[in-house]
């Protein structure tokens, strides 16, 4: 417990004390170092003057700009200006080149690499992620199943227009509603759901299978082909690589029989310019899968 004592000198290191006293033990009034208030003092003096040179204080609308009139985002526009100009003699070459011509031509190839990567980090990561593997009902960018063809060219075209969107020049393909609209029943569907499964060499029901061999016959090999290998002109999947978008259980297959989720892609055309876009196409044809 503190104790107000007077203020006497210490008999040992000839300090005056404060007058507090705790539990016997007297507090010196030692002065802060000279060196440590010459640096206190000096930080008063350098954050006054800060403030006076620099944007500093916020008012009711707006901000004091300081006596300099630095502004961080004109520093910031200015760098993006100063790249931009620098990327320029590329991205116009990538612009006016075809795809094949930015893969031959190894400077334009690998800066599109990088600019696509950068890009699709921006715009297509949230769906496809961030190492491009998909998810359900995304595709996997790094395999080589592609619905709509995965030449590089094919992929140009599908970041451009997109995939059952509001444009005309949007990729279209509808599965119909085979449950829904009752075209098969349910006990169809299963049959038809185990021959799906034996087209990849999944465990299935053999009996249902050679029943669903018909229906499908009738109902799914005009756009899946006869052995489930798909049709990239129509959108369709191939049913025989083990490689599902809407998962591959037998209830996930049922479902999509029944009543089809159909996946939408928004057209990049007219959100990124056309060297974007072809530096998107490079870099995805680059991942692993590209035809």
């Amino acid at each position: 417990m503190a104790e107000d004592h007077k203020i006497e000198t210490d008999e040992i290191s000839g300090t005056r004390t404060t007058g507090h006293e705790w539990d016997g033990i007297k507090e010196l009034d030692t002065p802060m170092p000279r060196w440590w208030l010459t640096v206190f003092y000096a930080c008063i003096v350098w954050a006054v003057g800060y403030c006076i040179a620099y944007p500093a204080w916020p008012l009711i609308s707006s901000y004091t700009t300081g006596v300099l009139g630095y502004s961080s985002r004109a520093e910031v526009i200015e760098t993006v200006a100063e790249h931009k100009a620098g990327q320029a003699q590329f991205r116009d070459r990538i612009a006016a080149a075809s795809m094949e011509e930015i893969r031959a031509e190894q400077d334009l190839f690998e800066f599109a690499l990088a600019s696509g990567a950068s890009a699709y980090a921006v715009n297509c990561s949230t769906c496809h992620g961030a190492g491009a593997a998909g998810g359900n009902g995304y595709p996997n960018l790094n395999d080589d199943a592609w619905i709509w063809g995965g030449t590089i060219d094919d992929i140009h075209y599908t970041i451009t227009h997109g995939i059952r969107n509001d444009t005309d020049e949007a990729r279209v393909s509808e599965m119909p509603a085979f449950g829904e609209l009752e075209i098969l029943d349910d006990a169809q569907i299963e049959s038809v759901t185990q021959f799906v499964l034996s087209l990849s060499g999944s465990p299935h029901d053999a009996t249902l299978a050679g029943d669903g061999a018909v229906l499908y016959e009738e109902n799914c090999a005009a756009c899946h082909g006869e052995q489930g290998e798909g049709y990239p002109e129509l959108g369709a999947p191939n049913l025989a690589d083990q490689i599902w978008l809407f998962g591959g259980t037998p209830e996930a297959i049922a479902a999509q029989i029944h009543k089809p989720r159909q996946g939408v892609m928004p057209a990049w055309g007219p959100k990124l310019d056309e060297a974007t876009i072809k530096e998107l196409a490079v870099y995805v044809h680059a991942l692993g899968g590209g035809q």
